[in-house]
């Protein structure tokens, strides 16, 4: 396990590379290139902070509480603040260890993301993940919007060893999560992971089908415990925060699964949603195998931004 966290926070390191120039050149220049703190100091790294899409609210926080750390520690030289900026980021990201509770319990994970953002890919990852720590997982294809979706978990479903309960392409969403359902129990599987239409351009029909859904949950699977994932593109920034706030006017979401985190300059995004929406970042996605889901590490990911060695190693 250390060994695959430790490739893992290599990959990460690679893959935070240009958000890591986005932000950090901008940093370092400042706690060397300034004299003494004071207002303009400040500000110069709220900017680097709000261009490396860390997001306003953030941001705001992230120096707030920097500022106070500043004055309790009585610092006064602008590259001691490099380590306290560095924990202040760390704190605004903190997970919490209840976040993975629907590992631990019979559960039904939903899986919610526009198309393209690695929604598939992510169910198939995380079904091979709980499969590998020995949980019996039934996959249920509720996507049947999209022509290939059913077939491309089914490929997943296969790879990961994990059976798979699926519906004709355009039949109700609705009545395969129920057959789902009936083969959880009948099985005693531990997850039911199900894959969910992700249409945003038509918000109400969405709002309606994921009520319809819960519903059935509700009714069929009452004792089973509830997450609620969105997969979204770090890729594309800011908009993936404004999916996350849609997709949370729609559903009651419990976290989120950032894919793409590699090759993107915009990987800052991980803070943000994290502090505008108070929906923690629960897995994060750095490549196409299995291994290159992972869960969410606060430490790790802050540690990988600033290119530390790895605490955990």
């Amino acid at each position: 396990m250390a060994e695959e966290k430790k490739g893992f926070f290599k990959r990460l390191v690679s893959g935070l590379t240009k958000t890591r120039d986005n932000i950090v050149s901008g940093f370092d220049s400042i706690f060397s290139g300034f004299s003494h703190i004071d207002d303009d100091f400040y500000e110069e790294l709220e900017e680097i902070l709000v261009m490396g899409d860390i997001g306003i609210h953030a941001t705001e926080e992230i120096i707030e509480n920097l500022k106070k750390k500043v004055k309790e520690n009585h610092i006064k030289e602008p590259a001691d603040c490099r380590e306290l900026l560095i924990n202040s980021i760390k704190e605004q990201m903190y997970v919490g260890d209840t976040a993975y509770r629907f590992e631990e319990e019979t559960s039904v994970v939903l899986v919610i993301g526009v198309n393209g953002v690695g929604k598939t890919t992510t169910i198939g990852k995380l079904a091979g993940k709980l499969k590998s720590q020995g949980k019996k997982v039934i996959l249920g294809a509720a996507d049947t919007f999209r022509a290939a979706a059913g077939e491309q978990l089914t490929e997943w479903a296969n790879r990961a060893g994990v059976e798979i309960v699926g519906g004709q392409e355009g039949s109700d969403p609705g009545s395969v999560v129920y057959d789902a359902v009936q083969a959880a129990k009948a099985r005693k599987a531990d997850v039911l992971l199900c894959d969910t239409a992700g249409r945003l351009h038509n918000k109400k029909n969405l709002m309606e089908e994921l009520k319809k859904i819960n519903r059935i949950l509700e009714k069929e699977y009452p004792e089973a415990y509830r997450e609620t994932l969105v997969v979204l593109d770090a890729t594309t920034g800011q908009n993936a925060l404004v999916q996350a706030k849609q997709f949370s006017e729609a559903a009651e979401i419990t976290g989120i699964v950032l894919t793409k985190m590699d090759g993107t300059a915009k990987g800052g995004i991980a803070v943000a949603i994290h502090s505008e929406l108070g929906i923690p970042v629960k897995y994060i996605g750095v490549g196409e195998s299995i291994d290159d889901l992972q869960k969410f590490d606060a430490d790790q990911f802050v540690d990988a931004l600033f290119e530390k060695e790895d605490v955990n190693e």
